[in-house]
């Protein structure tokens, strides 16, 4: 063979090899089909520009070709290309993941998105509710997954296992859920039925519950005893502590052997507080911005902070002061106690409102969203983000549009700057728009539709108290941006945006 030849057919090998993937790209024609032939799918609606997409792309890849073996597809949609299919699905954003059990059964990706999280979250969802745990398979279920529940009950126990089955299906996503009728095996793992036994491979290694199973009581047990006393938060876990519901206490430090020496010495405080305040160290060289939403100095560690996830209050340490065994222990104490007042973070109040769109900070938050006579429209946002500042103009012809109607002492039409003032929300993604109707400021509506001035105003007054419908002014731009659909974003937008959390990235990773 020519020397040139074998050359060329190298090339051509290499960049096989080198474009191999193991996620299967579907379109309008093949998306249907593959999905009805294949029990469990993973699939992925994206866009190219998409920066966030870009990032999830190699830990997808890992995904599937740890998911391979198993027989989970893991599939990518070009939503650029197949507009049809991804708006016949609901997309919104990218990227948007889901899972497909057949086209009639299909539920939104709630686990993170990194390729150890992904191929668990789906090895869960391909596993029944409840398995069936044996001597001969035991060993192997409990390193299906980092924490693993099985049941230890009588043949018989119809109604145990019943409520057992219930906490598996509602925390499917979270673990995955076994039952061993085997009084000889319950013996050996140092149970007696009816009991309940978590395995962990960190911490002491299991827990055991053996207490009336009641569904409250088993997924607090499950819970607590699947937090890592003190963890570590991160990408993959950060998600998971939010949504715990409980205090998380937070130990900043810049290296592997201060957090370790740290953790070591807080111990005791930790296990003291299960179940009540949650733990975690943070690489403050990676994260150490995250310490400034915490409202501590971002360039003094070591650091410590305690934050009520559920209100999403503050309460940072003092970082003039050492972190001993002591002074956290008696902070965490009265923490716990409620003798600490939270930090409130929050620019000066507005001597004057200028504008057709309300300014809120963190010190007016309560008078202006909470004033329980009006509805409410405010949209959290951030000075970086790329589609707040496309919005801008249609929120602020939003304001003035309510501001000239009858409705204009009903209805404001709010904006709060999330990164510089303290909000009772946990908020994820910029921008996030909700409205606060007159008499159930409990029960707030997110707002999920086009960005749109026509849109915007049939939200108000459909989910609003005063059902506050005006006529939105039929202009170029609102008619134009109405006809736009919510799944495909301009490119201009998606690129302003993918450059600005690029940039804001080039500092601090997110968490």
């Amino acid at each position: 063979m020519h020397k040139a030849t074998r050359y060329a057919l190298g090339l051509l090998a290499a960049a096989a090899i080198a474009t191999a993937s193991d996620v299967i790209q579907l379109k309008k024609d093949t998306f249907d089909d593959f999905v009805k032939s294949n029990d469990l799918v993973l699939a992925e609606f994206f866009a190219p520009w998409c920066g966030h997409c870009k990032a999830l792309a190699p830990e997808y890849e890992e995904a599937a070709t740890q998911l391979k073996e198993k027989n989970i597809k893991l599939v990518k949609v070009d939503c650029t290309e197949e507009t049809d299919l991804c708006q016949a699905h609901g997309v919104e954003g990218y990227p948007t993941l889901k899972v497909f059990r057949g086209l009639d059964n299909v539920s939104p990706y709630k686990g993170q998105r990194k390729a150890a999280s992904i191929a668990s979250y789906m090895i869960k969802q391909s596993l029944p509710a409840v398995s069936d745990v044996t001597k001969a398979n035991l060993e192997e279920f409990k390193k299906a997954d980092k924490v693993v529940l099985v049941a230890y009950l009588d043949a018989e126990d119809k109604a145990n296992l019943e409520v057992f089955t219930k906490v598996a299906e509602k925390l499917r996503d979270d673990y995955p859920f076994g039952a061993s009728t085997d009084a000889a095996l319950a013996e050996a793992e140092g149970v007696k039925a009816p009991a309940i036994v978590l395995y962990k491979d960190f911490d002491e290694g299991k827990a055991t519950f053996s207490e009336k199973f009641e569904a409250a009581a088993i997924q607090k047990f499950a819970k607590t005893a699947a937090t890592p006393l003190i963890g570590e938060v991160g990408p993959e876990t950060y998600a998971g502590y939010m949504s715990a519901g409980i205090p998380l206490a937070y130990i900043f430090a810049e290296t592997p052997e201060e957090r370790k020496e740290l953790s070591d010495k807080l111990k005791p405080i930790a296990k003291a507080h299960r179940g009540v305040v949650n733990f975690g160290t943070i690489d403050a060289k990676a994260y150490g911005a995250h310490a400034g939403n915490l409202n501590l100095k971002t360039d003094k560690f070591p650091a410590f902070a305690i934050q009520e996830v559920n209100k999403n209050q503050k309460f940072p340490f003092d970082q003039d002061k050492e972190i001993t065994y002591e002074s956290i222990k008696a902070f965490v104490d009265d923490f716990v106690a409620g003798k600490i007042e939270p930090s409130i973070k929050s620019e000066p109040i507005p001597e004057k409102q200028e504008g057709p769109v309300t300014v809120v900070v963190a010190k007016s938050y309560d008078e202006i969203v909470l004033d329980d006579t009006k509805d409410v429209l405010i949209e959290f946002y951030a000075p970086w983000c790329g589609h707040c500042k496309s919005l801008a103009p249609k929120y602020d012809e939003l304001g003035s549009l309510y501001a000239k109607s009858e409705f204009k002492d009903k209805v404001v039409i709010a904006k709060v700057d999330a990164t510089a003032n303290d909000v009772p929300d946990e908020i994820q993604g910029f921008p996030t728009i909700k409205l606060y109707p007159a008499g159930a400021k409990d029960k707030p509506v997110t707002y999920q539709g086009s960005r749109t001035v026509e849109d915007l105003i049939k939200f108000v007054a459909e989910n609003g108290k005063h059902k506050a419908s005006i006529s939105a002014k039929a202009d170029e731009t609102s008619s134009s941006s109405s006809s736009t659909a919510t799944a495909t974003e301009t490119a201009t937008e998606a690129a302003a945006e993918t450059q600005t959390e690029e940039a804001k990235e080039a500092d601090h990773d997110e968490l």
